[in-house]
């Protein structure tokens, strides 16, 4: 029996031991499945130092990392400049996992050469420094959007803080906003009516920028649409405001130098109506302002709409459904219309039924910029 026990005390003794000895193998072994946290001190300065941007990319927190400067197998297989610090948590967590690294040697890059940049920084007019919050360290301009640009911004703003804008966008932390695609489409362009339409210069001088043509004229507003439009998207073109057309004069009474003025009648033929004499001279024309402006306002005389301001703004007129004739009167090409079937400011004082149909080249030019009307039109 004590030889049992022995035996069985040896082996039970053996046993221990075996374990003792098995068990830090053992725990070595289980430990090898979860190794201890990686010493990450490295990558997180490295990771500090990065301006990973926001989250404002189309493709935000969907796993991958679509912001062009980095590369690795956590990147996107397609990448877009507009993404270009727009998808900050999935690439912080790309970069921190070891999958991604900034494309190319070194720091975060901080200039144009070294950011794929949407558009080239030299063709951006980023205006002046008037703005209240020009040169704070921050882009106040709503044309830009990203982690360079202040939380509050105000149109007020556009082109006015050129050089912080300008920093930050060499410095990548600020884009043009893709929203400046809608603030383009916005503005009433017009049409490409201008001679100098399509010629790759903005000509409209409701414009200013490295996009548009060095001479303008008043004539083109609203008559370069393509490409006005065109430089507002690349952002080579500020809108400065304005309608695309002219603001209409007041009407000129004229004043009270008619031998016939004053005399409760309205003499002055641009008029028509029960306050007006029987009998209308051209001479009389300007002469009774004081009668007629006081008739108006009582309702017995209208001013006759191809004289009005707004009639000829309205110009130009469709006069494809007249026959104008020929050119054969003696009057003909002198700039005024002689046919008398037309009255208007660009009518002739004196009309003869010999220029019937005989002035085409006056009376269309005339009919089509809004200055005659067909008298059965008037």
């Amino acid at each position: 029996m004590n030889a049992m026990h022995k035996i069985l005390g040896s082996a039970a003794f053996a046993l221990a031991l075996a374990a003792g000895l098995a068990t830090p193998a053992m725990a070595q072994k289980l430990d090898n499945k979860n190794p201890p946290p990686a010493n990450t001190t490295a990558s997180t300065s490295a990771d500090s130092d990065i301006d990973f941007g926001d989250d404002s990319s189309h493709w935000a927190n969907d796993g991958e990392c679509d912001d062009p400067r980095f590369a690795g197998t956590g990147s996107a297989q397609e990448l877009e400049d507009v993404d270009i610090a727009k998808d900050a948590t999935d690439c912080r967590t790309a970069f921190e996992a070891g999958t991604v690294t900034l494309a190319g040697e070194g720091d975060i890059p901080t200039s144009p050469s070294d950011i794929a940049i949407a558009t080239p920084i030299n063709a951006i007019n980023f205006g002046d420094d008037s703005s209240e919050w020009a040169n704070d360290g921050e882009c106040d301009d709503p044309r830009f959007t990203g982690t360079g640009s202040a939380d509050e911004l105000l149109d007020a703003d556009i082109s006015k803080d050129a050089t912080d804008c300008r920093a930050a966008y060499e410095a990548g932390t600020v884009t043009l906003a893709t929203g400046t695609a809608d603030v383009a489409e916005a503005i009433d362009y017009g049409d490409d009516t201008s001679e100098w339409a399509k010629d790759q210069e903005c000509d409209d001088p409701r414009f200013s920028g490295t996009g548009v043509a060095a001479e303008l004229l008043d004539a083109d507003i609203g008559h370069d649409a393509t490409d006005c439009r065109a430089a507002v998207a690349a952002g080579t073109a500020t809108f400065n405001g304005g309608s695309t057309t002219q603001p209409v004069a007041a009407f000129d009474y004229g004043a009270d130098w008619s031998k016939w003025a004053n005399d409760g009648e309205c003499d002055d033929l641009r008029f028509t109506g029960t306050g007006t004499d029987k009998k209308l001279l051209t001479e009389d024309m300007y002469g009774d302002a004081s009668d007629c402006k006081a008739l108006e306002a009582e309702g017995k005389v209208t001013i006759r709409t191809v004289y009005t301001p707004e009639y000829a703004a309205g110009a130009p007129y469709d006069s494809k459904a007249i026959d104008f004739g020929d050119n054969t009167s003696d009057y003909a090409d002198d700039d005024q219309c002689d046919d008398p079937r037309f009255e208007g400011p660009g009518a002739a004082a004196t009309l003869l039924e010999s220029d019937l149909e005989h002035d085409s080249v006056d009376c269309k030019a005339a009919y089509e910029a809004g200055t005659i009307v067909l008298k059965e039109d008037a």
